[in-house]
């Protein structure tokens, strides 16, 4: 809902776009045009009933981006580029020699690996809900991965695909 400063600054905006043709009209005037078209009598049943402030912002999040560490570039990019299907978004280095920073998507999962110590913790689990597990499965079956041969399993809460990368980390993929 707007407010009555919202408003006002509408009414401005109004007038300053028909002073610029040509169109003198009075602060008033324009609060009254403003009023009508915001669906009110006129401007003083308009201020009335407008909030004297916007509400505050509300706080919203992103979906969350799970980083996991990783400790070879060339054992990361065989499982999860290879083998998971995921697709390069950028790579970061500080300067040449120093750790990777990698980011990776695949059909709307993100995940960043690292290299840097301290950004994650080896071991680490995504849980990650998602639609069509069997296609995923026998994708990942298809590929005949020699480290891996994750099978679909049921549990209380879904269909969980569970994968372990080279690193400890570990992405449960579950279907309800």
């Amino acid at each position: 809902m707007l407010s009555i400063e919202q408003a006002k600054q509408m009414a401005k905006s109004l007038r300053t776009s028909l002073q610029a043709r040509n169109l003198e009209v009075t602060h008033a005037i324009a609060l009254e045009l403003v009023a009508r078209q915001l669906g009110y009598k006129d401007w003083n049943t308009a201020s009335a009933r407008l909030p004297v402030q916007s509400a505050a912002p509300a706080i919203s999040f992103d979906r969350p981006i799970p980083i996991l560490r990783m400790f070879d570039e060339a054992k990361a990019r065989e499982f999860y580029l290879d083998f998971l299907g995921f697709s390069v978004e950028f790579e970061h280095r500080f300067e040449a020699g120093l750790p990777l920073y990698l980011g990776i998507s695949r059909s709307g999962l993100q995940l960043h690996l690292s290299e840097h110590h301290g950004d994650a913790s080896p071991g680490s689990t995504v849980f990650v809900p998602m639609d069509n597990i069997e296609l995923l499965h026998d994708e990942l079956m298809a590929k005949r991965y020699g480290y891996g041969r994750p099978q679909i399993v049921q549990q209380g809460w879904g269909r969980v695909l569970e994968v372990h990368d080279p690193f400890g980390n570990r992405i449960r993929f579950c279907q309800d």
